[in-house]
């Protein structure tokens, strides 16, 4: 029976619609926390004992964890709260804003005598106002509250005194404001602060009038700078309430022996560690609710914070929640072997394989955190039938061999590069596995200690065997772009280069040499050679819709551009950005390689339809000349786009040398700095002398010198 392509066509438009809704990721995220409630309900279920008040226990019973008599505590606690005093501080900042204020006073009191000497009148009746007048004028360029506080008879022998003595009273003022003030005074001591502005201007030589009105600005300043200090008191509250002891019921400690009697004391305190049917409860599911909040705030920081569509963020946190579920399963199902003697069993599970399968396929951050998760599933999950405790060896076991899968992985998913972080993992658990064995200062068989090495070289393995084997599937069913994929995208057969083969062969050139140049320069620094190689011989595809107008297209015919404006140049030279991005939309290429064709010119100028369109008008601006952009996001782009300019300008060298080359290469890289186009990626200064290096090697290499054969007569030929 055969498939109807429309209605698999209509289930594929429906999924993605599916996806590209808001509410699947809260979804998701749901699904993420019913699978941590389910794998670790069973290890957090308290065990309760049924005990009575004053009847004789059966057995002896240990203290679960540690507990605080609250009580106790909060009593001392508020008792050293209350014996601490109130803190005052000296606030400088007081003083410099009231010797500010004194001397602002000075100043619009000479601004205002300055104002009247200066002022020409406007006819020969008009004088020079009063003093009475200046003092109206002084107070209206004077606050209310100043107004308020300093009566006007106190300003009118200031404004009668000349320059020298108003600038006398202004140093003798602000230096004995500055000098009181300087000291603490508290709001009981102002008074007596204030008695002292006479003891320090009483020596002042000015006249009796206007040093008394420089007294009363003085004592006006002073006010008190020795305050209560809110900060400092609660802090050293605080301090005295962190350093009460608390009272405690210590984890392991004896509540109450075999055939004791339980009396109320003892009651109490097992009610207190949570061992009373009466108090079997919540707390540790509510506990594990907080856990499973943490490790879900940490998952949705991460992908909420990516600027990046709906759809793709979704896409990713389905893969993120498929990976989490089959690692968590692996543990759960290992888990079970507990029950049956197999109390380390927990050092088998190949939960590497989690967060290496993350890292290959997401993103290496989401790895480190997802490791740290994993280390805490699995100190709750192989707890060792101890419920509610943790196994924090297990759990450092776990986070060691993780980080030893994620740190160890290159940027590319080479199958060779996994196995290798496989074998790396077992070894950091061998390592990670005798550390907790010596900490332990235990005793332990050799068929102990090799079965601990086995199961610790096992899960490392394993693990890059899970990841070998899954990412296919992964990468097929989410539509990664893996290196099988490049590969096939490589195949010149495939529809896209044959259309550029065929109707644009100088441009197919162009973009085989681009993307040699790309893929040398990108390994040299780290960055993905391969999606380099691949996306460059697509980057030009937009030229296949009008291929004479481009230059190394243009056989044995006159160029077109020499019909045109400048202007009409531009929007087709220009157009083939736009054009490329279009047809590789249309035939569903992977995002990378629509960036690259959409950011390998960035927002650089058409520098030559610029300079022909100046000569024609002036008022034409580089704005119109330069390319949409936007500028390279990615290294990857950024090489493409400088090694799609070297190539060209390399190209069109008459006699090309190693040394013009060099030369050549380093300018373009400087226009490209100069001009901002490298802004918006992370390429460094050290990068790019590794690029410019390696750009030249290829160059020489292709454009090396030949030897000169002599021409052979004909008579040689004949022969």
């Amino acid at each position: 029976m055969k498939k109807n392509p429309k209605k698999e066509k209509q289930k594929t438009s429906k999924l993605w619609k599916l996806n590209d809704h808001k509410f699947l990721h809260i979804f998701l995220y749901g699904i993420l926390a019913i699978i941590l409630f389910v794998a670790l309900y069973s290890n957090v279920k308290p065990e309760t004992l049924d005990i009575e008040l004053f009847t004789v226990s059966e057995q002896t019973i240990y203290a679960p964890t540690t507990v605080e008599d609250k009580i106790e505590t909060e009593r001392k606690q508020q008792e050293a709260y209350d014996a601490v005093e109130d803190q005052y501080v000296l606030k400088k900042e007081i003083t410099d804003k009231q010797v500010d204020l004194i001397s602002s006073i000075f100043d619009t009191i000479i601004e205002v005598k300055n104002e009247v000497d200066t002022k020409p009148a406007v006819d020969e009746e008009e004088s020079t106002l009063t003093p009475e007048e200046q003092v109206k004028k002084l107070q209206g360029k004077l606050t209310s509250s100043i107004n308020d506080k300093i009566p006007g008879e106190t300003f009118l022998p200031l404004i009668k005194a000349s320059d020298a003595d108003l600038n006398m009273a202004k140093d003798a003022v602000v230096t004995a404001v500055n000098n009181i003030m300087s000291k603490e005074i508290p709001i009981v001591q102002l008074s007596e602060a204030k008695k002292q502005v006479d003891e320090e201007l009483q020596y002042t030589p000015l006249r009796s009038e206007v040093l008394q009105s420089a007294t009363v600005l003085g004592k006006f300043a002073i006010t008190p700078n020795y305050v209560f200090d809110l900060k400092a008191t609660e802090e050293k509250r605080q301090q005295s309430v962190d350093a009460v002891k608390v009272a405690q019921i210590k984890q392991g400690q004896i509540l109450v022996e075999e055939d004791e009697l339980i009396n109320r004391e003892i009651h109490r305190k097992l009610g207190l560690v949570g061992l009373l049917d009466d108090q079997q409860s919540y707390k540790p599911f509510l506990g594990l609710a907080l856990l499973i909040l943490l490790i879900l705030a940490g998952v949705i920081y991460y992908f909420e914070k990516k600027d990046s569509p709906i759809s793709k963020r979704n896409n990713s946190l389905l893969l993120y929640c498929l990976i989490f579920a089959i690692t968590i399963l692996l543990m759960k199902i290992v888990s079970l072997f507990q029950k049956i003697d197999y109390t380390h069993i927990g050092y088998i599970v190949p939960v590497a394989m989690g967060v290496m399968l993350i890292k290959l396929l997401i993103n290496e951050r989401l790895a480190i955190l997802t490791s740290m998760i994993f280390a805490v599933c699995g100190s709750v999950i192989f707890n060792e039938g101890i419920t509610g405790s943790f196994n924090f060896s297990i759990g450092v076991y776990y986070l060691f061999g993780c980080l030893a899968g994620v740190l160890f992985l290159g940027e590319h998913n080479l199958r060779s590069k996994i196995l290798q972080a496989g074998l790396f993992v077992g070894g950091i658990n061998v390592i990670v596995l005798t550390a907790i064995m010596l900490i332990r200062n235990g005793s332990y068989s050799n068929v102990e200690i090799s079965s601990y090495f086995v199961m610790a070289c096992v899960s490392g393995l394993v693990s890059s065997v899970l990841t070998i084997g899954f990412m296919p599937f992964f990468e097929t069913g989410f539509g990664i772009l893996s290196t099988m994929k490049l590969i096939e995208l490589s195949n010149p057969n495939h529809p896209l280069l044959r259309k550029i083969l065929t109707e644009t062969p100088g441009t197919y050139h162009h973009s085989v040499m681009v993307a040699n140049l790309s893929e040398s320069a990108c390994e040299a620094i780290g960055a993905n050679g391969l999606l380099a190689r691949v996306a460059a011989y697509y980057h030009d595809i937009g030229k296949t819709k009008r291929p004479q107008y481009f230059i190394e297209n243009q056989m044995n015919i006159e160029n077109p551009h020499n019909k045109l404006s400048a202007q009409l140049s531009k929007n087709i030279i220009i157009s083939h950005v736009t054009d490329g991005v279009e047809m590789l939309r249309k035939h569903k290429m992977p995002k990378e390689f629509v960036d690259i064709a959409e950011q390998h010119h960035g927002t650089t100028l058409l520098k030559y339809f610029y300079h022909q369109a100046k000569e024609s008008n002036d008022s034409i601006y580089e704005d119109e000349f330069r390319y949409p952009g936007p500028k390279p996001q990615t290294k990857e782009i950024a090489i493409i786009s400088i090694a799609d300019s070297v190539e060209a300008a390399v190209r069109s060298m008459s006699n090309p040398t190693p040394e013009k080359i060099e030369k050549l290469v380093k300018s373009i890289i400087a226009d490209r700095l100069q001009d901002n186009q490298l802004d918006e990626c992370d390429l460094t200064l050290k990068e790019l002398d590794i690029i410019a290096k390696s750009f030249c090697e290829s160059l020489k290499g292709i454009f090396h010198s030949r030897i000169e054969y002599p021409e052979l007569s004909k008579k040689q030929k004949v022969k």
